[in-house]
């Protein structure tokens, strides 16, 4: 039923993390494949991949590209999810998915336009994870937009008609949420649980404060272009240029 992409550049351990929340969904026949599209790791990123069975692809560029490579390669799904290295769906969340999927059919195909997401959620303990997701979930309530943690699934044909993913150095996943529009989004119940340190730049630096607020002026009939003027570029905790620019880092382990 799902092709899972998962866009990496140097993610061994978080790939890992994500990975191993797949295996009840691909036992039951759920998640049919996984593409790694990768951007040039020096660790152990490709052996993890290719020992689990997942088909391993090289696309040097921003994630946005990553993600479409992957949507085009992707064969065996009739539906796609993107998810991000470092997080792991909880438990159970296959089932409740399997359910949604089998009330669409049962309606006829009503509602294979509509996009779903995770709740966003935390691993660390703390007052501050806690406030992160508070934050992180308001604000996607607020502009109709989702936290790139939370991952996105769709039909295959429902993407083909929005254009899919397109190569911009930053809010990749914001384009294509606003294409896909907020009364056309479900959150379902499953949290999307980002493991490890997390880095999605709207810290009190300066530049935090314009990512900040470029994602809140995204909710907004703002131009792309001047969005990813007002987010900037940058380099996520591992190095990566554009990374960082589109709300996602690796781990640190």
């Amino acid at each position: 039923m799902f092709s899972v992409v998962i866009p990496t550049r140097n993610s061994e351990e978080g790939l890992a993390r994500t990975l191993s929340s797949l295996v009840a969904a691909a036992a039951d026949g759920l998640v049919r494949e996984v593409l790694v599209v990768d951007g040039g790791s020096t660790d152990g990123t490709a052996i993890v991949a290719e020992a689990t069975g997942c088909s391993f692809l090289v696309a040097h560029g921003p994630i946005g590209e990553r993600l479409a490579r992957g949507a085009e390669a992707a064969r065996r799904g009739e539906w796609l999810m993107f998810l991000r290295p470092g997080v792991m769906l909880e438990p159970g969340w296959h089932r409740e998915i399997a359910a949604l999927l089998e009330r669409i059919d049962r309606a006829g195909g009503r509602g294979a336009d509509r996009a779903l997401v995770f709740r966003y959620a935390r691993d660390e303990l703390g007052a501050g994870a806690r406030l992160d997701e508070v934050r992180a979930n308001l604000l996607s309530g607020l502009t109709g937009l989702a936290h790139p943690s939370q991952g996105l699934a769709l039909s295959r044909r429902h993407y083909r008609s929005l254009g899919g993913y397109r190569s911009l150095p930053a809010l990749e996943d914001v384009d294509l949420l606003r294409r896909i529009g907020r009364l056309n989004r479900t959150t379902i119940r499953a949290r999307a649980i980002r493991v490890g340190r997390f880095d999605d730049g709207s810290g009190l630096s300066t530049a935090g404060l314009r990512r900040g607020l470029s994602r809140l002026l995204a909710g907004l009939a703002v131009p792309p272009r001047l969005l990813v003027r007002l987010h900037g570029g940058g380099k996520g905790i591992n190095g990566e240029a554009g990374d960082r620019g589109a709300g996602y880092a690796d781990p640190v382990p």
